[in-house]
């Protein structure tokens, strides 16, 4: 047969054949996958876990805290200065050749060392003439009195006049004037002599030197022989605002002397604790501020003069407070409010009202038992019914911790160690990252 008569239904049924495999094909692959879905999901394998519309169906993880009793501390933060109780500038009193200097630069000098030495010949020389002087006004003296003895024996007998006996008498009175201003003088030239040994005033820290040795000094040296600071004990300045004056001066007169924490510049290290004794006597209008002070015995030497510190004054403690992490209290249009987990593994909407705080947990006046559970990590999907399973218990294990504490509010961290701990399985191992959670019957709402 000529290819020219060839049937014109070849080629088309080549092209449909291929069409019906492309066909096949494609319904076999979205059968096996439905196959496979099903199977999947039938077999119970959970979705991971997300948000919003891909946020699974399940029980949600969540770490939650016991409502307990305890104590919040009331402190209040301010900014102070490290201040010397004493600073003395060691001058001289007498005028000289500094001759020594008995002290070595940032040494430790206890009160009445010697610190200097002053040359005090010349002062001795001029004692030796006064002492002189005082011998021959003594014997001056004693030869008046011996005289006066004979007029006075002589004027009973009616032998001399009258008026000879008195001017004796007032020679008398002259030499014993002068024995007393020789006295006098030589008492303070033996104590210029005294003050060419140089003493410290005072125990502390000596600074740099402010003379050379062979150097003329004169009580007139404004930068004196050296400067000592006393360190042990040593004080700390710092400003509180006019309000919190009242309760201040409240707990001092009624606990003493008020607890008082120092902290370094970067408010991390802990570095020295005091009491707080003394204040102002006046507001610094400028500012309606108060200074205060308070003192630390420094024996470790770690407060130097000027340095700047962070204090935290504690006012007073209050104790048998209800309280729960900071974290736990949320916040909403109509006010604070709390997850508390019920029997059934469901959380519900409290209301709260809190009162005192600190950095860390914060005190409850209404709304919460002792002994109640509350969301404390997990809150982000939580509604009112919602259920949950727990994944780590979160006990409050320090209820009033060293941190600078605040009345009222609801922030600041828990410091827990499971906060970012994923749920665990219902076999007790710690789930796989995006995998499911233990299902409500195996973990939900349960009391760790």
């Amino acid at each position: 047969m000529d290819q020219d008569h060839l049937p014109p239904s070849a080629p088309i049924k080549t092209g449909a054949a291929r069409t019906f495999f492309t066909r096949l094909v494609v319904t076999v692959v979205v059968l096996g996958g439905g196959w496979a879905a099903w199977h999947y999901w039938g077999q119970g394998h959970g979705a991971p876990q997300g948000r919003g519309r891909f946020a699974r169906s399940g029980p949600q993880a969540v770490l939650d805290a016991v409502v307990q009793k305890g104590s919040i501390p009331i402190t209040l933060n301010a900014l102070g200065t490290v201040t010397p109780l004493s600073v003395v500038t060691v001058k001289s009193q007498i005028a000289g050749t500094l001759q020594a200097l008995k002290f070595k630069e940032g040494q430790m000098v206890k009160a009445g060392d010697e610190i200097a030495k002053i040359d005090s010949r010349p002062y001795e020389a001029t004692l030796k003439q006064q002492q002189a002087t005082l011998a021959k006004d003594t014997i001056a003296l004693t030869q008046a009195e011996a005289d006066l003895k004979r007029y006075q024996s002589l004027a009973r007998q009616d032998s001399i006049a009258t008026q000879q006996v008195s001017d004796q008498e007032f020679l008398v009175q002259q030499d014993k004037s002068a024995i007393a201003s020789d006295e006098a003088q030589i008492q303070a030239t033996q104590l210029n002599i005294s003050y060419s040994h140089v003493t410290a005033p005072l125990s502390g820290l000596a600074g740099l030197k402010q003379v050379d040795v062979g150097s003329y000094v004169t009580s007139g040296d404004s930068n004196g022989i050296v400067v000592i600071t006393q360190m042990q004990p040593i004080g700390v300045v710092f400003s509180v605002p006019e309000d919190s004056i009242a309760p201040i001066v409240k707990a001092i007169k009624a606990n003493g002397p008020l607890h008082v924490t120092l902290r370094d510049r970067a408010n991390v290290h802990e570095i020295a604790t005091g009491t707080l004794e003394t204040y102002d006597n006046q507001i610094d209008t400028s500012t309606g501020t108060l200074k205060m002070r308070a003192t630390f015995d420094n024996a470790d030497g770690v407060l130097f003069p000027n340095q700047f510190v962070n204090v935290t004054l504690l006012i007073e403690t209050l104790k048998d407070l209800v309280v729960v992490p900071s974290q736990a209290v949320q916040l909403s249009a109509s006010g604070q409010f709390v997850y508390v987990i019920g029997e059934d593994g469901a959380v519900k909407v409290t209301p709260v009202k809190t009162g005192p705080g600190d950095a860390t947990h914060v005190s409850i006046v209404s709304g919460l038992e002792v002994g109640q559970h509350v969301v404390t990590d997990g809150t982000d999907q939580l509604r009112d019914g919602t259920k949950v399973t727990v994944t780590t218990a979160a006990p409050m294990t320090q209820i009033a911790p060293k941190a600078a504490g605040r009345r009222g509010g609801a922030d600041g961290g828990d410091g827990q160690e499971h906060r970012h701990k994923k749920p665990d399985d219902a076999s007790g191992k710690p789930a796989a990252e995006g995998g499911r959670a233990a299902p409500a019957e195996q973990g939900g709402g349960s009391k760790p």
